[in-house]
């Protein structure tokens, strides 16, 4: 396929039958997986679905990640980012710090009560994703999915 300045080439070929429905089906699952997911930890532990990963991404993290590190973690902006970890440091959950690296960036950490309420929502979670996802893939080998996700999702 040839692209330039962002924009499809007009001589790439149209989308095929296959394609177009596959194109649909993973829209489909791009919006409601994460909408259902959102539903099921809202009601158990009053979790946005990215309020999860950013708690998860930060356990990974124990002296805490930049800003824009954990935007690239999680696949948000930095904007939106920062919109998450404001609202996690409203609730106790997450704290800001001047980065200990260089000091002009600023870290978000996990704090216990943060530590806590990800232990309580990762039965949630882990139940949520089974029922939703991978119980859907029983018998599928999984690792042709995670290398496909994986390319789709770089940038």
């Amino acid at each position: 396929m040839k692209y330039f300045d962002g924009m499809v080439d007009a001589h790439v070929p149209p989308l095929t039958a296959q394609e177009e429905q596959l194109l649909r089906a993973l829209a489909r699952a791009v919006v409601r997986v994460p909408r259902a997911f959102e539903q099921d930890l809202g009601r158990a532990v009053g979790l946005r679905t990215t309020e999860y990963f950013t708690l998860l991404h930060l356990t990974e993290a124990p002296d805490g990640l930049r800003m824009g590190e954990l935007a690239v973690e999680s696949g948000l902006s930095l904007a939106g980012v920062t919109r998450v970890v404001t609202a996690l440091e409203r609730r106790g959950l997450v704290v800001r710090r001047p980065s200990t690296a260089d000091g002009r960036g600023s870290e978000a950490v996990l704090t216990d009560p943060g530590r806590a309420l990800l232990a309580e929502a990762r039965p949630a979670q882990v139940a949520s994703a089974r029922r939703r996802v991978l119980d859907r893939l029983d018998g599928i080998d999984l690792q042709p999915c995670l290398d496909l996700l994986t390319r789709i999702g770089r940038d």
